[in-house]
């Protein structure tokens, strides 16, 4: 009962009210961020969703613009020259997530789940297993299962397995305890950084040759 609606009108809720209280904040983070660097206040990217479907995750620019096409592209490791002052603090603090109310508003996300991944990495969606894409079974979310035991430095097998564990295993109670220990997380800034690159691929849980049609 949870999984298939309780968990979404808790999401809506906690989404509304979440607004309502941090709309001033947010605002000032805008304003910030719009003062500091050229560019948009928000940075919007396609990600994969609920049945692979494409759609667009809204967060705080914290990067230069164009910053996924040069340096080391989607790896952002610690000192990044890419990223912002501002956006240093916000990313340290989590707040650069914070638009993302509006995509559990929209129905993209939840408020836990698994990461939604970008289109094309770890790699295309037509080149996950049929396994793998079990984690698109559930909303992808702010934070989730894999967030919580390693963030970025897990390579992405590893998440990937994380997160179809998490799909088979929803309850309340489960993210009640992911979003206590996410918070935990976010106070201590642990496994925020990239510490090199995430995907290796191994034959036997991933092949290039014979990908998923």
């Amino acid at each position: 009962m949870y999984k298939k609606c309780g968990k979404r009108i808790l999401d809506v809720i906690l989404a509304l009210f979440g607004l309502i209280l941090l709309c001033i904040p947010m605002l000032i983070v805008a304003v910030l961020i719009k003062c500091t660097s050229p560019g948009p206040a928000l940075f919007k990217q396609e990600r994969l969703g609920l049945g692979g479907k494409i759609f667009k995750i809204y967060k705080f620019r914290s990067m230069r613009m164009d910053s996924e096409h040069t340096g080391s592209g989607v790896y952002s490791g610690k000192g990044d020259p890419r990223v912002t002052g501002i956006g240093r603090i916000i990313r340290a603090t989590s707040i650069d997530e914070l638009p993302q109310f509006i995509n559990i508003l929209r129905g993209d996300m939840s408020f836990i789940g698994p990461r939604p991944p970008l289109t094309y990495h770890p790699w295309p969606l037509e080149q996950y297993t049929q396994e793998q894409r079990r984690m698109f079974d559930v909303r992808p979310g702010i934070t989730g299962w894999a967030q919580i035991h390693g963030r970025k430095c897990l390579e992405w097998h590893e998440r990937i397995r994380l997160n179809t564990w998490y799909v088979d295993n929803v309850t309340f109670l489960l993210d009640v305890k992911i979003l206590l220990k996410t918070v935990a997380k976010v106070f201590t800034n642990a496994d925020n950084e990239n510490t090199g690159a995430t995907v290796t691929y191994n034959k036997e849980t991933h092949n290039e040759e014979n990908p998923v049609r």
